[in-house]
């Protein structure tokens, strides 16, 4: 689609400064690019484009300037914003202790139609679409856009907090097509407007632009729980840094700190305590502006929220604008399948065994299940070699002992030496070797290590997964259906796994509880 920009009445805006700086913004000759024009008292006035700032003027401004400029505007609200009533522009006000004015902002405002082509699939999916960038690089204008698209065959309500989206005034700017316009009286109130559109409108969809506070989020999420439409924008810039906010993380799902059982935490070779998501997240969608031709797009944010907590990123999907106005979708790469960082790693870097290793067991003393196994090179720092010699061939599993960490496959240690943090501890984690670490050295402690080194408790047979699978669906259905939780029974953190995955995939909650052998996992509502 070729765009169409429209500069929204230009000379409007222009009327109101004074002759001299107006004479230098059309000198300049650049109003297509032009975003906003700062004048601070005492300072000399500059415009600022999409490239590039030039200073206007040689002459400082003065009071009466300023005063020149507020005279011929609407009324300043609560967050020192002004406009002019049917169009897009913004004027905002720096003051100082005593309340005068003595900076301002003059923001041009644009309608730009066909802005929205490169994303306009995701906005009309019925999908909540979450929009982030860096400020002045369009997301106001694409939330303008997406509102007179989406109107034209759904209820769309805007709430506007600063008039941006619909202009200043009591008629909204035509921009916006048959979008209803909900104005917010003071910003500490937008959850507010948020909720009455919802309850007294009866919307399909709401656009909503600049979600900045945790009573928005919060709105947003009851919103989008009534299955309401939310096209929004959040200040950031990435996934990463809006994750790291913790007012508005809530919109993709939050974050917290979770303690792993030990076993758990060997599994998946990270430390005890971890991050993981909340909860759903508010927005299916998560678009983020690099300029205004190129955007990333994150098509599931809860799978890309999962997969950034893991250090284990999603590529994003790449959407690109040439210039003959065609565009062109970079296809994010289907992510690997990635094992427990604590297996793949010893599975790969198995060589034959040096003679300074010590045997623990052999293949021909293994079982008929160690015979499958291959061998593996275990470094015992503080942990006793004959009751890991005894594990081994109790187990039936082929296992080594070396006397050199340089060759070892894994570290075996202690909690004591773990948190002393010992210089070979130190060493083994700066080679990035797996370590496991054991409460006590005790029989069934070494024992259990060995188990979880060679998965042998997620041995389940096949056959009952499928009454595993039968059995956690029954207790989903039972929650959806009112039920507080619903207890499943104890099973190996294989079977756990997948209760804990079909859990999430129906949107429930799920936790581990429990110790050994009768760990289990309880499903409930949030």
């Amino acid at each position: 689609m070729t765009q169409h920009r429209i500069t929204d009445d230009l000379d409007v805006l222009l009327d109101v400064l004074p002759a001299n700086i107006r004479h230098a913004v059309e000198k300049a000759n650049n109003s297509e690019k032009l975003l906003e024009i700062v004048i601070d008292l005492g300072r000399v006035p500059t415009a600022r484009f999409v490239d590039g700032e030039i200073t206007l003027l040689d002459k400082e401004i003065s009071r009466a300037e300023i005063d020149h400029i507020t005279e011929r505007i609407g009324d300043f609200d609560a967050d020192n914003r002004a406009g002019m009533e049917r169009t897009l522009h913004r004027i905002s006000a720096i003051r100082n202790r005593r309340g005068a004015i003595v900076g301002l902002t003059c923001r041009v405002g644009r309608a730009v139609y066909g802005t929205v082509d490169i994303i306009q699939d995701l906005i009309e999916s019925g999908k909540s679409v979450l929009i982030l960038g860096r400020p002045g690089v369009g997301k106001t204008t694409l939330l303008r856009e997406a509102a007179r698209i989406l109107a034209e065959n759904k209820r769309v309500v805007i709430v506007d907090t600063s008039n941006e989206i619909g202009g200043d005034g009591d008629v909204p700017h035509p921009a916006v097509g048959k979008a209803r316009r909900m104005q917010v009286r003071e910003p500490m109130l937008q959850h507010e407007v948020m909720i009455e559109a919802v309850e007294n409108h009866n919307p399909e969809v709401i656009v909503i632009d600049e979600i900045g506070r945790e009573l928005e989020a919060l709105a947003a999420r009851t919103i989008a729980e009534r299955g309401v439409q939310l096209i929004g924008t959040a200040h950031g810039q990435t996934l990463d840094n809006l994750l790291l906010n913790p007012t508005l993380s809530d919109l993709v799902g939050g974050i917290e700190a979770v303690t792993l059982s030990d076993e758990e935490a060997r599994r998946r070779g990270t430390q005890k305590t971890v991050l993981e998501r909340r909860a759903p997240p508010t927005f299916d969608v998560l678009i983020e502006i690099q300029t205004r031709d190129r955007f990333t797009v994150h098509q599931d944010i809860m799978s890309s929220v999962d997969s950034l907590l893991r250090d284990a990123p999603i590529p994003p999907e790449v959407r690109m604008r040439d210039e003959s106005g065609e565009i062109k979708i970079e296809k994010a790469p289907q992510p690997k399948v990635k094992n427990e960082a604590t297996k793949s790693s010893l599975r790969s870097r198995r060589q034959p065994v040096s003679p300074s290793s010590e045997v623990l067991s052999t293949p021909m003393q293994s079982s008929n299940v160690g015979a499958k196994l291959q061998a593996i090179r275990i470094f015992a720092y503080g942990v006793a070699r004959n009751r890991l010699q005894q594990a081994a061939k109790r187990l039936g599993v082929p296992a080594f002992v070396v006397t050199d960490i340089s060759e070892a496959d894994v570290l075996v240690t202690l909690r004591t030496y773990y948190r002393n943090r010992e210089h070979t501890i130190m060493e083994a984690e700066g080679r990035g070797m797996p370590i496991y670490v054991l409460r006590a050295n005790s029989v069934s402690q070494v024992e259990q290590f060995m188990s979880d080194l060679y998965s042998l408790a997620e041995h389940t047979p096949r056959d009952n997964m499928e009454d595993v699978r039968e059995q956690t669906q029954q207790a989903i259905t039972a929650v959806l259906n009112g039920e507080r939780w619903v207890d499943l029974p104890p099973g190996p953190s294989l079977v756990r796994r997948l209760q804990h995955e079909m859990a999430r995939s129906a949107e429930l909650v799920s936790h581990s509880y429990g110790k050994e052998p009768r760990r289990h996992v309880r499903i409930f509502r949030e």
